[in-house]
């Protein structure tokens, strides 16, 4: 993932944009030759630890690629939207809007029973915490089906965080899309609005002299 100087993001940003965001795509190099493999999937991120826990249904492909290779990567991209060349000025090219922080991963796959029985249980915490309760092997509702998946521990080595919202552009001319992003509202523009308003606001506290 390219990012410039203008667009890139801190650790104080990206904890903060994934704290209420636990879905990305994990992919993984797998043999040689055979090509990346990548999975969707939720997952729970530990930030103070530098870990992530998750799980996948035992087939799932990925868990033969991370058995040939370990280092995998999860990447998070969401709150994006395409914006029109005329709306940016001169020359006037398109660009699209989004966020993306992507971790830097060493897997350890997890396949004993009470190791996976951990792992779903913080999950169940994070997604489902009106029936939180510890799951047991062995035991209803959840035990039994341990044997169908696989637990993945993720140790992030790297974190890149890009915040992609024209902060190249004056403050102004910043401020300006953010009102073209309202008036169109569809798709994640809100969303995009949203990051492209809060990148704007600490760049004119930094910088009073490039507002209007």
């Amino acid at each position: 993932m390219l990012i410039r100087s203008w667009d890139r993001g801190d650790e104080a940003e990206w904890r903060a944009w994934t704290a209420d965001r636990d879905f990305g795509l994990l992919a993984a190099n797998g043999p040689a030759g055979a090509g990346p493999v990548l999975t969707p999937t939720h997952f729970l991120l530990d930030a103070d630890a530098g870990e992530i826990l998750l799980h996948l249904a035992a087939p799932n492909p990925l868990i033969a690629a991370l058995r040939a290779d370990p280092q995998a990567t999860l990447a998070v991209t969401d709150d994006h939207a395409f914006a029109p060349g005329y709306w940016r000025g001169e020359p006037g090219t398109p660009t699209s809007y989004y966020a993306s922080v992507h971790f830097s991963c060493t897997a350890r796959i997890v396949e004993d029973a009470a190791g996976k029985a951990e792992i779903v249980t913080r999950q169940l915490g994070r997604f489902q915490p009106e029936a939180a309760y510890p799951v047991v092997p062995g035991e209803a509702p959840h035990g039994p089906l341990l044997s169908g998946i696989t637990g993945l521990r993720l140790t992030v080595h790297e974190v890149r965080a890009k915040f992609k919202y024209d902060d190249k552009k004056s403050v102004d001319a910043q401020a300006g899309i953010a009102d073209r992003l309202a008036a169109r509202g569809t798709g994640s523009d809100a969303g995009a609005r949203e990051q492209l308003l809060r990148r704007n606001a600490r760049r004119a506290a930094a910088c009073p002299a490039e507002g209007g």
